[in-house]
């Protein structure tokens, strides 16, 4: 059974040492959707809702939480970030946001990508519940990983 990488021999919670790692290419997306009812729906499309353009405000949200996410998630590692990109896809009844976040470093970015999409997804909330207090995000999820000693990896593909 593999071990947890966050837990010492004692099974003490610690911060992973990765000093002695050689930094390498990575890149993480992550996505996840906002269900929400068809007028919610149509004053984020048009940017007409009570609060303005809520998708460049989640967007922008997205990317800041990333640069965070150090700061937010116990025992990650701060991260200077070389990218982090935001983009929204109108579905029938929702919205899906990916999150991709990259680096040159020594350690992944799959928990700053999955905290920009879960932090863009909870704006959209914000921005939109005087119209639909009753949305749901849901599908949070990687969808896609590549560097360090692990390579490449995809949700699609058998582990």
């Amino acid at each position: 059974m593999t071990r947890l990488t966050h837990l010492d021999e004692a099974g003490a919670a610690h911060m992973v040492d990765v000093g002695g790692k050689a930094p390498t290419a990575r890149e993480a997306v992550a996505t996840g959707r906002i269900r929400m009812a068809p007028d919610a729906l149509i004053a984020l499309r048009e940017g007409s809702g009570p609060k303005g353009d809520a998708l460049a405000t989640a967007r922008i949200a997205g990317i800041m939480a990333a640069k965070r996410t150090g700061e937010l998630i116990p025992l990650c590692h701060p991260l200077a970030l070389d990218r982090v990109a935001v983009d929204f896809t109108f579905e029938a009844e929702s919205i899906r946001v990916t999150a991709m976040a990259a680096l040159t470093g020594k350690t992944g970015v799959e928990m700053e990508a999955l905290t920009a999409a879960t932090v863009a997804l909870l704006t959209l909330y914000d921005m939109a519940k005087a119209i639909d207090k009753r949305m749901i995000l849901e599908d949070v999820r990687l969808l896609h990983k590549r560097g360090g000693k692990s390579g490449i990896w995809s949700f699609d593909s058998p582990d």
